[in-house]
């Protein structure tokens, strides 16, 4: 029986989170990686780079379909026999990648892997906050999530490289290698837990309206959009305030997210409220900046900086929140709410600046992007009471008292045959 700490001051469970933090990095690999090989890939399979550039938008588009669906008809099932089931789908979508030279069987392998995808983004918070007590969810949240901006900082320019020297194809197998190792990983370290039993299950509905989950989503959608339009057409506002060294401007932006979600790590436990509040302020002032010196490589480069920080911790605050909103036994639901809108945010970003960006070229991408990221913060400031109070701790009794009765304290090992395990319960 493996047990799970839950001692006020108790070590994280680093081997754990990690094994987590590391099946996040590669779902991430595995949704991005196609983009950055559409010259190598396109031959092989005898497309052009725009249909291989398909594969990462379908991708997105299944995880994006799938994420409710499957998540809400799984949640009755032990946590991590799901987990392993949708990294064991990693290692198949990306094996017959790496062996497939037909575009319609390498499409449909991509459709699989968003599946899991979309299955596997809406149990990892909620995972990592069953794992350790109250006051150490947020840091336990910011490990997992650290796979992602180590994936986008790191992974995608790795796994670029790697093709190049070794070919694409056995950089897919080197990934759907990682996936089973990452399976081994979490079979010995991270603990099992049980799904909702039927007459405990809250319907999806009522999920989506407990107090605080309303405003949760709505900042994830607001800072999407904002920071989509910017993002996505970074290259021509870079060549807009003459500096065209895109890459430099995304290393800057990726080194700046790790400091930021390193920050939050740190922070969020004891300060979450006023983490959050800074980030999205220093998101607007950002815009600000951009829109109105943006022309100076100098301001350009330290803009991006400040928004690269402000946005690798939005992540773990958002999440944190969100988990705190719903309760961890509620967390997978909730996150597959919020992995839905986080996607629709992606998509409305990149199309709300295209739209800037013809109409009115690319010097009205960060006025665009200003209202967007000021309604995420104006959410914030109103959302004090329920979505985003001053600490978890302060989260978990508002929960409480709002349910009117008190949670179990997780007092020893505990079965799940005819009873509802507490939030870290020690798990099977």
């Amino acid at each position: 029986m493996t047990t799970v700490s839950t001692a006020k001051g108790a070590a994280l469970p680093w081997s754990g989170l990690l094994a987590l933090s590391t099946a996040a990095f590669t779902a991430v690999l595995t949704e991005l990686l196609p983009a950055g090989l559409l010259p190598r890939m396109a031959p092989a399979l005898g497309v052009s780079e725009a249909r291989v550039g398909f594969l990462v938008t379908g991708y997105a588009v299944a995880s994006f379909l799938a994420a409710i669906p499957v998540t809400a008809a799984l949640r009755g099932l032990p946590r991590r026999p799901v987990l392993v089931g949708t990294l064991l789908g990693f290692a198949c979508a990306n094996t017959v990648v790496a062996l497939s030279s037909s575009y319609t069987v390498t499409f449909g392998a991509r459709l699989l892997a968003g599946v899991m995808g979309g299955t596997m983004w809406a149990m990892l918070a909620g995972y990592a906050a069953r794992m350790v007590p109250v006051e150490r969810r947020g840091r336990a949240i910011a490990v997992v999530l650290a796979g992602i901006t180590l994936a986008l900082s790191l992974g995608v320019p790795a796994g670029t490289a790697l093709a190049g020297m070794l070919g694409w194809r056995t950089a897919f197998g080197i990934l759907a290698g990682l996936a089973v190792l990452v399976v081994v990983w979490i079979r010995l370290r991270v603990p099992g837990f049980p799904g909702e039993l039927p007459g405990a299950r809250v319907p999806l509905r009522g999920v989506a309206v407990l107090p605080g989950i309303p405003a949760v989503l709505s900042v994830t959608l607001f800072l999407l959009l904002g920071h989509q339009v910017m993002y996505t057409y970074v290259a021509p506002f870079a060549a807009h305030s003459g500096y065209d060294r895109t890459d430099v401007v995304l290393l800057v932006f990726g080194a700046a997210t790790v400091v930021g979600i390193w920050a939050t790590g740190v922070l969020v436990d004891r300060w979450a409220r006023p983490t959050l509040l800074g980030a999205t302020t220093l998101f607007v002032a950002v815009m600000c900046v951009i829109g109105l010196c943006g022309d100076s490589p100098a301001v350009l480069l330290t803009s991006v900086a400040g928004w690269g920080v402000a946005f690798g911790g939005a992540p773990t605050l958002i999440q944190t929140a969100l988990v705190n909103a719903s309760g961890p036994e509620h967390a997978d639901v909730a996150t597959s709410l919020q992995t839905t809108v986080y996607n629709a945010g992606i998509a409305g970003g990149s199309f709300t600046g295209g739209l800037a960006l013809s109409g009115w070229g690319a010097g009205a991408l960060p006025w665009t992007a200003l209202p967007l990221v000021a309604g995420a913060l104006a959410v914030v400031v109103l959302g004090r009471r329920h979505a985003f109070p001053g600490t978890p701790v302060e989260a978990e009794k508002r929960l409480v008292g709002a349910r009117g009765t008190a949670r179990p304290a997780p007092t020893g090992p505990q079965t799940t045959n005819n009873s509802r395990p507490g939030p870290y319960a020690s798990p099977k």
